[in-house]
């Protein structure tokens, strides 16, 4: 029948066989260096690369980036066994949207002692620390996350289960 909803077999044999593999998650920065303060000096993350961004770069259109402006890309690692998981690209030459309303994505991280990584955090110029809540997992651990707005507006959920 035209428009009806597939059958469980259908569905399932058109369905992936694998879900997709996570490389990494970008985030559009003004300044490099003051994310670096961030993601490298406070939560850890280790530069595995910077480099400019030729003009032919892929990030323009995917970003919807004007092309009056200049574009710098680093990559991050979360250890060895997580290489590359989190990309920062700089652009500058164009002023950055100001986020307002909904925050539509988080970076969600474990982090240990995260009451010490919030104490580094909220001395950061231009990041913002949401007050800390007690956290419940669907599994019933217990711990406590904060959330972080960085100096560009992108939101950072750490956690630190409890032992």
């Amino acid at each position: 029948m035209s428009g009806s909803p597939a059958s469980s077999a259908e569905a399932s044999s058109e369905r992936p066989r694998h879900a997709a593999r996570v490389q990494r998650s970008t985030l559009i920065v003004a300044d490099l260096e003051r994310a670096f303060a961030l993601y490298r000096d406070v939560l850890g993350f280790e530069v595995a690369y910077v480099k400019d961004s030729l003009p032919t770069s892929y990030s323009y259109p995917t970003f919807n980036i004007p092309p009056a402006a200049r574009l710098r890309f680093a990559t991050l690692n979360a250890g060895a066994a997580q290489p590359r998981v989190l990309a920062l690209t700089e652009v500058t030459g164009v002023p950055l949207p100001e986020p307002v309303g909904i925050r539509p994505v988080a970076l969600v991280f474990e982090m240990p002692d995260l009451p010490a990584v919030e104490r580094r955090i909220a001395a950061l110029p231009g990041v913002r620390v949401l007050a800390a809540a007690e956290l419940l997992t669907q599994d019933g651990r217990r711990g406590r996350e904060v959330a972080v707005w960085d100096a560009d507006g992108h939101v950072v959920v750490l956690y630190e289960i409890a032992p």
